[in-house]
C-alpha cells in the first residue's frame, strides 16, 4: 500500500506543489480543494460546500465523502464511527481506513497565522471567512485527531510543519505521529 498525503487548509501548505504529491501517493483533501486540485478523496462536512460540490457533479467523477450525501449525486458517506467530526479529522480517518502504513498531514497548522489570525489558504473565497477575520477555534479538531490517531496505532502519522504551524501539547504523547519541518518533506519527495 502506498503513502497518503491528507491535505488541510493551513496556509503551511502554499509550499507545497500539490502536483508532485500525485507522484508520490494517494492524496486525501477537504472543501474547497477540489476547485484547484483533483484529490483522489475530497471531504466535506459542512452543508453549503457540500451541497456545492454535490451539486456541480464532482462526485460522479471523483471520490467524495460528506455527511448526508444527495440520492444520486455520486457522493458516499463519511465513516460512522466519524460522523460529527470536521473535514480534516475525517480525511485522515479515511487514509487509515484505506490501509496506508504512512499518513502525511500537509496543511493542519491548527493555529493562527504569523499575525495571530485566520489562517487558511482560502479566506475570502465563499464558504471562508475573510482575511484578518478571528482564528478558527482548533480544539475539536485536536480532539478528533488525537481519537482517531489512537484508533490507529499501527499507522505512522507525520505532521509536516512550517513557520504557521501550531506546537500542539496534546500530540506529545501519541506514539505513532512524528513532526517534520515542510523542507525534509519536500526533500523527500525529490
Amino acid at each position: 500500500m502506498t503513502r497518503a498525503f491528507v491535505l488541510g487548509n493551513g496556509i503551511s501548505r502554499k509550499t507545497i506543489a500539490l502536483e508532485q504529491l500525485e507522484k508520490a501517493g494517494i492524496v486525501y483533501g477537504c472543501n474547497a480543494l477540489y476547485k484547484e486540485f483533483t484529490p483522489t478523496v475530497l471531504v466535506s462536512t459542512d452543508k453549503p460546500i457540500s451541497t456545492e460540490i454535490q451539486e456541480s457533479g464532482y462526485p460522479l467523477k471523483n471520490r467524495h465523502h460528506t455527511r448526508r450525501p444527495m440520492p444520486g449525486l455520486g457522493s458516499l458517506p463519511v465513516p460512522e464511527k466519524y460522523f460529527g467530526y470536521s473535514s480534516g479529522p475525517i480525511a485522515v480517518s479515511l487514509a487509515a481506513i484505506d490501509g496506508h502504513p504512512e499518513i502525511y498531514l500537509l496543511g493542519f497548522d491548527m493555529g493562527p497565522g504569523p499575525d495571530k489570525l485566520f489562517n487558511n489558504v482560502y479566506a475570502g473565497k465563499e464558504h471562508y471567512k475573510q482575511p484578518g477575520s478571528s482564528p478558527t477555534y482548533t480544539g475539536n479538531w485536536i480532539r478528533q485527531l488525537v481519537t482517531i490517531l489512537n484508533d490507529f496505532p499501527l499507522r505512522k502519522f507525520y505532521r509536516v510543519q512550517g513557520d504557521t504551524t501550531a506546537a500542539i501539547p496534546e500530540f506529545d504523547h501519541l506514539a505513532n505521529l512524528k513532526h517534520m519541518p515542510v523542507a525534509r518533506f519536500l526533500g523527500l519527495l525529490g
